[in-house]
């Protein structure tokens, strides 16, 4: 196995990822394959932490367009959050990982809260930290958490997980015509409004020159061969 490319990466997960076929929910045989594949990284040396969104189970955005009340929304979706991070937690300890979850909420039943520090520490031992509940706050994406999670442990790449193959032109599943970028900056995604992350995570990223690939969660072995320096994906980078 060559020798890895990034020693400490932020990994963030969207709830869809963990639908596998199905159209809602946790699809186990995907949660395992893709902590399996955690698990592989942690035993090459990589310091692994992870967000994971909760839109397999509430969109609080989305039932505020319903009438919903934003903020209300908002802590739904972050306790959706929560659920998915439990999940993930379960599946890597059953692969013998520590695992950590921490909460910006606090929920001390279940999960630590989330303290900079002893996140930072919780990789250094080789544990895998996981950040639920987004930012704790309402109005901000779990793409936010990620960028700001990133930011704070001083990862050396944040690592989107999605869908699709990368950062399309457009909607490659409504445009067959949809150009792939394999490289662009943030400015380029932010003047092209860009369907990569909001706004804010994306100048968050932009602001601390913090690497962000975007790639396929569904292509097994693909996160470790990123990892490693294959390219994979679309990259975006400060220009």
């Amino acid at each position: 196995m060559s020798e890895p490319k990034y020693k400490r990466i932020l990994l963030k997960l969207s709830g869809e990822a963990l639908m596998g076929d199905q159209s809602g929910g946790i699809d186990a045989n995907t949660m395992h394959r893709i902590a399996a594949e955690i698990d592989d990284l942690c035993r090459a040396g990589v310091e692994v932490g992870v967000v994971i969104g909760g839109g397999n189970i509430i969109r609080g955005a989305e039932r505020a367009s319903q009438g919903l009340d934003r903020v209300t929304g908002d802590h739904m979706g972050m306790l959706a959050t929560v659920i998915n991070a439990l999940a993930m937690q379960d599946a890597l300890e059953h692969l013998g990982r520590q695992v950590r979850v921490m909460s910006a909420l606090k929920i001390n039943q279940v999960c630590e809260d989330y303290i900079r520090r002893r996140a930072v520490r919780h990789l250094e031992k080789g544990r895998v930290p996981i950040f639920a509940a987004g930012t704790g706050n309402p109005f901000f994406t779990t793409d936010s958490a990620a960028s700001l999670r990133a930011v704070e442990i001083c990862a050396d790449i944040l690592i989107k997980a999605t869908k699709v193959d990368g950062v399309y032109s457009d909607d490659p599943l409504k445009n067959p015509a949809a150009v792939l970028y394999p490289r662009l900056t943030y400015d380029e995604a932010l003047d092209q409004r860009l369907n990569v992350m909001d706004a804010t995570a994306l100048v968050l990223c932009r602001d601390h020159n913090m690497p962000l690939r975007v790639m396929n969660v569904f292509l097994p072995g693909a996160i470790m061969r990123l990892v490693q320096g294959e390219e994979i994906g679309s990259l975006i980078v400060t220009g």
